[in-house]
């Protein structure tokens, strides 16, 4: 690198990847911290029931939607929306990921020796391990800004039809996803940073764009090194995600505002 910079940081690298058949191995099963896919679970183990879409449930902190700037199709990709914030700066409230606070935005909190069955419109997904670095989010794919570091992060959310699984697997940090619940008609959005403990997992369901929705669920793992903040040895985590690499269709929504995100209590 030329004299007069500082080395290049850590963004994201696949470092392995496993096929998982859903209809063989319908069962995500969390043994002891380590994601695995079972034909059935355990024995003396019953699912846990997936956590419903509720929109009275509202967590996390709220902004106003004052309007959607634009619609983009990005083929083959997705389709981004770009919201307009009523705020100089917007705020995501750092949570620990418990049962209900995970509900609060659609997601089943899955810890050691649980298991929840995955329902997917595609036959197979891939599990990747992932290792994320602390300044990952400070990168935008909206702004024309290109591969540049940036000084501030956005909000960069997203759903689908695919499910997700965020499983906490590194040695040091939780794992931190950030999540929202949008209402569209109300012009209302939840903001949050899902602080998921060490050996725990998150269950997201597939959720495909709906005709006139009352309200849609979000999130995105970019910030998955948040932890890591403060830490001058660690630059960022390992983790294990299960998605759809190939021909997944994603629906973004995002905004260009700063964004701020603490640490729980």
């Amino acid at each position: 690198m030329p004299k007069g910079y500082l080395d290049p940081p850590l963004f994201e690298i696949s470092k392995s990847t496993q096929k998982v058949s859903l209809t063989k191995t319908p069962y995500f099963y969390n043994d002891n911290g380590k994601p695995c896919y079972r034909a059935r679970p355990p024995k003396g183990v019953t699912p846990l029931e997936v956590a419903a879409t509720n929109p009275q449930m509202a967590m996390g902190h709220e902004h106003i939607v004052s309007q959607v700037i634009g619609v983009k199709p990005n083929a083959p990709y997705g389709v981004e929306t770009q919201l307009r914030f009523v705020a100089e700066k917007v705020s995501y409230q750092p949570l620990w990921a418990t049962r209900d606070v995970a509900a609060a935005f659609g997601i089943t909190l899955v810890e050691k020796g649980q298991a929840v069955r995955m329902s997917c419109p595609v036959e197979q997904l891939d599990q990747v391990e992932y290792e994320y670095g602390v300044f990952a989010g400070h990168w935008s794919p909206y702004q024309n800004t290109g591969n540049r570091l940036l000084s501030v992060v956005c909000t960069d959310l997203e759903h689908h039809d695919f499910p997700h699984v965020f499983a906490s697997t590194d040695p040091h940090f939780p794992l931190v996803i950030s999540v929202g619940r949008y209402w569209p008609k109300l012009g209302r959005i939840r903001l949050a940073d899902l602080w998921v403990p060490q050996g725990s997992a998150l269950y997201i369901p597939p959720k495909p764009a709906l005709p006139d929705p009352e309200c849609i669920d979000l999130h995105n793992n970019r910030n998955s090194a948040r932890a890591c903040w403060g830490d001058i040895e660690h630059g960022g985590i390992q983790t294990h995600t299960l998605l759809q690499l190939k021909h997944g269709y994603f629906y973004w929504y995002w905004n260009a505002v700063d964004t701020s995100h603490g640490r729980p209590i």
